[in-house]
């Protein structure tokens, strides 16, 4: 008798577990496939760096996109998913599931923002630029010793000018100010390298920082691209001829602070390091951040004999190979047919 009765109990309790397994696994295949509960066509939500699938999935229980986080913590563990997901800020549609979130936050597919960096800024203006953006995180001091900023980017980098590669970076929210600095130099470490192996032979530079710092030169030279390899080949002349570089963009970059927008006789012959009308070859370090042209230019100049270039007030230069053409141009671009009172300087 109390054999059967163990008996009927025993069945019933693998009835009652039936029912309940398959009750439960219809809820799951419910919860799986039917579309969250944003109360809005789309929003975006946040995962931030170090939380766990348990976080995230509380918090999307807490803003009530979905009914059960246990769900969607089974969801992750049956995926092997439960230590994969992404931090970043998500955009989130009414019509996803939360098989959805879970492949989205596992992929990593969140919202990217940019920021760029335009070819000529200098590493001051670089960082007054990073203060202004509305998305990355500030940790740096912009009025902090640039050498003490880089010590978090690559302590063995040196001076900051000119070491990060002009571009649109794209990124998620969260990212900080220093992770970016550190893609951008990474970026125009690997470039300048590639550039380098490329290089035309027989170039005076014995360095890629060598045809860095003449990149930048040439970038702040001219605003035409076309005329960049033609710079460059003027600056080679003159370092092949060991002549002075005596282009004005390294005066403004040696003045600083003190350039108050024009240059004058007195600011050619105020001895900074930068100053190429005083010293012979080229400068300390990079005086902006050169474009991939410009360093493309600095290592494949174009074929010309000119070594003094003067401005034609429409973004462009006459190129001369004698001083004597060169003054002439300089008599008709800049002085407007008046003879020069001192004898005209080569850029």
């Amino acid at each position: 008798m109390a054999y059967n009765f163990f008996k009927k109990l025993i069945t019933l309790g693998l009835i009652l577990g039936v029912l309940v397994s398959a009750f439960l696994g219809y809820k799951f295949n419910q919860f799986q496939q039917q579309p969250i509960n944003l109360g809005t066509d789309e929003t975006t939500f946040t995962i931030y760096s170090g939380n766990t699938i348990r976080q995230v999935a509380q918090s999307l229980a807490d803003l009530a996109y979905i009914e059960d986080p246990v769900m969607f913590i089974a969801l992750a563990r049956m995926q092997g998913e439960n230590t994969r997901i992404k931090a970043g800020e998500y955009l989130l549609k009414a019509q996803y599931t939360p098989s959805d979130l879970m492949e989205l936050f596992t992929k990593g597919e969140s919202i990217l923002y940019s920021f760029t960096i335009i070819e000529g800024w200098t590493f001051k203006q670089l960082l007054a630029a990073i203060a202004k953006d509305d998305v990355l995180v500030k940790t740096i001091d912009i009025n902090a010793d640039p050498m003490a900023i880089m010590q978090q980017i690559d302590p063995e980098a040196g001076h900051p000018e000119g070491l990060f590669l002009p571009d649109t970076y794209h990124f998620p929210r969260g990212t900080t100010d220093i992770r970016f600095l550190q893609r951008a130099y990474k970026t125009m470490q690997k470039q300048l390298q590639k550039a380098w192996e490329n290089r035309d032979p027989g170039l005076p530079l014995k360095s890629p920082y060598e045809a860095l710092i003449l990149a930048s030169i040439i970038e702040k030279e001219t605003g035409a691209a076309f005329e960049r390899p033609l710079i460059a080949a003027a600056f080679i002349q003159r370092l092949n001829k060991g002549m002075r570089l005596q282009t004005d963009p390294t005066i403004i970059y040696g003045l600083g602070e003190s350039f108050d927008g024009n240059i004058r006789y007195g600011d050619l012959r105020k001895d900074t390091p930068y100053n190429t009308y005083l010293h012979k070859g080229l400068t300390p370090t990079p005086i902006a951040m050169p474009g991939l042209d410009a360093i493309h230019a600095a290592l494949h100049p174009a074929n010309s004999e000119a070594v003094y270039f003067v401005s034609k007030g429409d973004g462009t230069h006459h190129f001369s190979i004698t001083l004597e053409e060169h003054n002439a141009a300089v008599s008709k671009y800049q002085l407007k047919g008046k003879k020069p009172k001192r004898k005209a300087e080569p850029g």
